[in-house]
């Protein structure tokens, strides 16, 4: 069995699975007995448990759907690092059918329920955290104070998330929500402004308090919900307002505005999404919805209303706020804190007009209007500004986008994650990250008829950028790893496509240009900027492509040893760092099956004018080839090490992993990874700026780290690659998620403060070949046997 049958993060007893259900009884046995891999018994540790007390779905509330979409982040992102589990919380004794999940059930209008609950905790031992949800009417007792008692006899520790927080309290109220917090070891609140509330109008302390916005969910792309609802609405201009019905909700105030909007733009039709609330549905049954239907009755609007009266599921809500050109939120309740269906309607691009509340008047700068509680007049004028103004509409859409992405689920789940590791000393906790399986969605959405187009405005291709042989060499690499995986038809089309760029790009003389604009034609840039680095790119591309030989179909194959023999001719006069280093990359994996001597003389060439570098620059505190570290650095040492596994020189492999260990002892710090800033180098010996990280170097060193493990098989460095990759999955300094696993992309850079929401070419091929590299982290490196005359330079 091939040793890059198992991925990185497989154990010995994954091993054993893996090969038990791979093959035949009878070779089971054989295989334990030649197996490379040490085979012990493995105990299965009893994972420690997550328990979330609030309202849970079947039951229809926002609290519940709310803590459904955390618990499934958290599973999604470290699912094998706990066990989740739930208390639901009813109103009333229910035949509901719960999931699996729900672990216990508590009937909170009966206050000696409580109590047995507690006991039931306290006795497992499984337990670890508890994150309840609070909102006031969930819980029995004046104020929701049955919980007190329970909550100051629980032996776990605590995280309660504030749904709503009142100002102003009186003095029962006060006092309870200082008990939850006296229980608490942590509060969440949804925005600054409740934090706020809590210290001044409670007098909690601000150590105890976690701003963890509402999270909202990935759209995987624009278009597919437009093209799902185009043909109802046809052209028309979609106002919408989902959620459960109630009063609070005012939407007469966005119904009594229609008239004028209409008036500017008749092709409105404005969605009224969502059934009516159940516990008001069974108070006063449909009384709200019949007094909506009389007013559009009355305001003669049939025409430019529609009511949508179900609990929708998350595809069919997500597709009709992606046709949605503004959402209108127009709740009447100045209490109340955070909105889902106002984050959720930003996360799809929505500008929104909204009320004041919290929620509004922190997310709302930039990406939409606010307007005063039931003012039908200030609604209307806001919508029928933003309807004139496409630009404005525009920035605004983007503006939702980037101001919302930091609260997706994802990085709620990360958020969240990080307080439980404060705070559970019982538990030592080591985080993994679950690997997302491997998707080229994005890669195809990126590439057009003539190559993969070189930027994105958020996940949409930006034609106008043009394509770069950069990108299409990196491309090449990439997809013809997923091909030998895959095999796909739908591969064989991208290789050919990348492949047919890179020729394209190379000119009669054998070197490249590497800019071509929407048309095919060169531009200017290729005039102005070095191109050394492009052309050492392009050599590595072809180099390791021809490698795939026994994969990839003869005539392609062809098509590449032809180009590469013709950019042999300019090897010689590359002179950048990092060129020579892919170069040599390239000559290596050409070299495999060649054992050619003139492609080792020229690899030696190219190695000793980075040694030559390396002599001159090194002393005992400084092991680099340069005065400073820039970009791509890790190539420079993976460069000397396949030189070295090429000619068999000892001086190159010292060199290469002398450096290689020197530069990680730099960007390796507290079990993570920070790559250097593309902001500004790190000079010799300090760093200029600590900000400003790309995709591109995190996949160049996870590449690096690959080949020195499979050289050296030194645990350290396989480890550091897990790390590596866990920084596009969250594990970074913003906590945030740099690879989106709903569009397939990656995001194009980690500043100080966020994430660039772009995805452009260079950084979704980067997490590609990271992610294709932890699928063969452990497959052995080929080395060409020498020749008999020795290229050693000692």
């Amino acid at each position: 069995m091939r040793a890059n049958f198992f991925p990185i993060y497989s154990n010995s007893l994954l091993i054993y699975n893996e090969a038990k259900n791979n093959m035949k009884a009878s070779n089971l046995m054989e295989f334990i007995k030649n197996s490379k891999y040490e085979l012990v018994p493995v105990v299965q540790k009893t994972l420690p448990e997550i328990l979330f007390i609030t309202s849970y779905p079947p039951r229809e509330c926002g609290i519940a759907t709310y803590t459904q979409d955390l618990k499934n982040a958290i599973q999604e992102k470290f699912g094998s690092t706990f066990s989740l589990k739930v208390c639901a919380l009813e109103a009333s004794q229910s035949n509901d059918a719960y999931c699996e999940e729900v672990k216990y059930k508590l009937n909170t209008a009966i206050q000696e329920q409580f109590a047995d609950l507690t006991l039931k905790i306290n006795a497992d031992k499984n337990i670890a955290m508890i994150f309840l949800q609070h909102e006031f009417g969930l819980f029995g007792g004046d104020y929701g104070d049955y919980l007190l008692k329970f909550m100051k006899h629980l032996k776990r520790p605590i995280t309660t998330t504030f749904h709503t927080v009142l100002p102003t309290p009186n003095e029962k109220l006060k006092k309870v929500v200082r008990k939850i917090a006296d229980y608490s070891d942590y509060l969440v609140v949804m925005t600054a402004i409740s934090k706020s509330i809590l210290m001044t109008d409670y007098g909690i302390a601000e150590r105890k308090i976690s701003v963890i916005s509402h999270g909202t969910h990935l759209v995987a792309s624009f278009e597919n919900g437009i093209r799902k609802t185009k043909n109802q609405f046809s052209d028309r201009i979609v106002l919408s307002t989902f959620g459960l019905l109630n009063e609070g909700k005012s939407i007469e105030t966005a119904l009594d505005a229609l008239p004028k909007i209409i008036e500017n733009f008749p092709n409105v039709i404005y969605l009224i999404i969502g059934k009516t609330h159940p516990e008001v549905a069974k108070r006063e049954g449909e009384k709200y919805r019949n007094f909506l239907y009389n007013k559009v009755h009355d305001l003669h609007l049939e025409n430019n209303v529609r009511f949508i009266n179900k609990y929708l599921s998350l595809e069919e809500l997500m597709c009709y706020l992606q046709r949605t050109k503004v959402y209108l939120f127009t709740s009447k309740d100045p209490n109340q804190a955070v909105s889902g269906t106002l984050a959720y309607a930003m996360a799809c691009g929505c500008p929104v007009i909204a009320t004041p509340i919290p929620h509004a008047k922190e997310f709302l700068d930039g990406a939409g209007f606010n307007y005063d509680f039931q003012d039908a007049s200030q609604l209307a004028e806001k919508t029928i500004e933003l309807l004139y103004n496409p630009k404005l509409l525009r920035e605004m859409q983007l503006n939702a986008l980037h101001k919302i992405s930091p609260t997706s689920w994802q990085n709620s789940a990360i958020t969240h994650i990080d307080l439980f590791k404060n705070n559970c000393q019982k538990h030592k906790i080591v985080l993994q990250y679950q690997i997302p399986k491997i998707s080229l969605d994005h890669i195809k959405r990126m590439t057009a008829k003539d190559g993969i187009i070189q930027f994105s405005e958020i996940a949409i291709p930006n034609l106008i950028s043009g394509y770069t042989l950069d990108d299409n060499a990196r491309a090449l690499i990439a997809v013809t790893k997923h091909y030998e995986l895959t095999n796909s038809e739908e591969d064989l089309e991208l290789i050919n496509t990348y492949l047919t760029f890179i020729l394209f790009c190379q000119q009669e003389d054998g070197s490249f240009l590497n800019y071509v604009d929407i048309d095919g034609n060169f531009t200017s840039n290729n005039i102005y900027e070095n191109l050394e680095d492009a052309n050492g790119r392009a050599i590595w591309a072809l180099g390791e492509f021809i490698s795939f030989k026994d994969t990839i179909p003869n005539h392609l194959i062809r098509k590449a040893k032809f180009a590469l023999e013709k950019a042999l001719l300019h090897c010689h006069k590359l002179h950048s760092p990092r060129a020579i280093s892919f170069a040599i990359k390239g000559l290596y994996f050409y070299n495999l099956d060649r054992q050619s001597q003139r492609i080792n003389y020229l690899i030696t060439s190219l190695a000793d004018n980075l040694v030559s570098k390396y002599r001159g620059i090194s002393d005992k505190n400084w092991k680099w080839f340069e005065d400073y570290l820039t970009y791509a650095n890790s190539i420079l040492p993976e460069a000397m090490l396949f030189a070295g596994l090429s000619t068999g020189s000892e001086l190159y492999k010292d060199i290469a992993k002398t450096s290689f260990d020197f530069l990680l002892s730099i960007i390796f710090k507290d079990d993570q990874i920070k790559v250097i800033s593309n902001q500004g180098w790190y000079q010799r010996g300090r760093s200029v700026n600590q900000f400003g990280e790309q995709p591109i170097d995190v996949a160049y060193t996870i590449l690096a780290l690959q080949t020195f493990y499979q050289v050296y098989e030194d645990e350290n460095y396989k480890n550091k690659m897990k790390i590596a990759f866990d920084w596009f999955l969250g594990k970074n300094h913003l906590h945030q998620i740099i690879y989106n696993p709903k569009t397939g992309g990656c995001y194009d850079g980690l500043e100080q403060n966020h994430v660039n929401l772009n995805q452009g070419a260079e950084s979704t091929i980067s997490y590609l070949l990271s992610r294709l590299a932890m699928e063969n982290a452990v497959k052995p490196i080929t080395v060409a046997p020498l020749f008999e005359e020795s290229f050693q330079n000692e």
